[in-house]
């Protein structure tokens, strides 16, 4: 039998109203009612009718992801987490992907927010880090939450989930140097994400910490591909055979030049160490399996929408609780070794 709104009223001794209040997150409601209602609610798996309740009000009970990433394991995670979270809140998640190299894409993300009655979008990189795209949201008026590369400060918004990029790329590096490494290549991703930039940054700020010379040579522009990997690595082998070791800026890029250095025959890690980030499935199905810097996509996303949701409903739960900082950590396999 389904359980109604009426049932969770009962249970919780209030009227109907008050479970539609609570239900739609109105933050005039006092924190004692909220949870007795919840409580309520938990106890006899109710699920509200999302549909009815977008059309009987002017509240939308739809949140949107936007996103701009070739990584198609990144955007699968991202929706997952943010997916659990809208379970437990009662909402809907329309998922929205944009081309930041479309000229009309302003315009596209404004007639979606419109007309799809958007309550709240979660950006992704690159596009979370486009003022322009900030912009244009502050004037819709709408409600967002940033996921962005970076280190988090006392003075940054509260509307930002921060992945420190930078820590984790010194921690790969000083990990390859600990090796024994010194002429140690970077092959980067897309300059338009800061992620690039700012794995980059801590790429050289580890070799600085050491007292190892930068040498632009070996840091290679590239694409966050497979295909970028296995031609800027077969490139940077050909022509410098002093390079010991290669951190690539994410995990397919590093299977990519791990497929190169087989194809010429560069033994790993015994001649070649190399090195990913994200901890993504490219760094499990390669052989060797890829150091790499695991980073919780999935975590990360929930908390982006948690952070959403409560930006959406008001004050009841503080702000400062969901603002994280995350650093992806370490996970050393067998794809880097001591310099023979």
């Amino acid at each position: 039998m389904k359980v109604t709104i009426n049932d969770v009223a009962k249970l919780a001794g209030v009227s109907m109203k008050t479970v539609s209040r609570v239900m739609n997150n109105e933050p005039s409601v006092r924190k004692k009612t909220y949870d007795e209602v919840m409580k309520a609610v938990n106890e006899l798996k109710y699920q509200p009718n999302l549909a009815a309740r977008s059309l009987a009000g002017t509240k939308s009970f739809t949140v949107g992801l936007v996103y701009d990433n070739p990584n198609a394991y990144y955007v699968l995670d991202m929706q997952k987490g943010i997916l659990s979270r809208c379970k437990d809140e009662g909402y809907e998640l329309l998922i929205h992907p944009c081309s930041g190299k479309d000229e009309n894409m302003l315009e596209e993300l404004t007639t979606m927010v419109t007309r799809a009655r958007i309550s709240g979008l979660i950006l992704t990189p690159p596009l979370s880090e486009r003022e322009d795209v900030i912009e244009a949201l502050d004037k819709l008026e709408v409600n967002y939450v940033r996921v962005l590369s970076g280190r988090q400060t006392e003075e940054t918004q509260t509307d930002c989930i921060f992945v420190n990029d930078r820590d984790a790329s010194f921690a790969i590096t000083e990990h390859l140097i600990g090796l024994g490494h010194r002429n140690i290549a970077f092959l980067s991703g897309d300059k338009e994400h800061k992620s690039t930039l700012e794995r980059l940054a801590g790429y050289k700020e580890a070799l600085s910490s050491n007292n190892i010379n930068i040498d632009d040579a070996l840091i290679i522009d590239g694409h966050y591909s497979f295909e970028s990997g296995v031609n800027n690595a077969k490139a940077l082998l050909s022509e410098n055979k002093s390079v010991t070791a290669i951190f690539a800026c994410n995990d397919e890029i590093a299977a990519g030049a791990l497929f190169a250095a087989r194809l010429m025959t560069i033994k790993i890690p015994q001649q070649l160490s190399i090195a990913g980030f994200e901890d993504n499935p490219f760094s499990r199905q390669t052989w060797p399996k890829l150091t790499t810097a695991h980073q919780s996509i999935e975590t990360i996303a929930q908390h982006a929408a948690q952070l959403l949701f409560t930006k959406t409903r008001g004050t009841r739960n503080k702000p400062k609780e969901l603002r994280k900082m995350f650093t992806p950590e370490l996970v050393i396999r067998d794809s880097t070794g001591a310099l023979e």
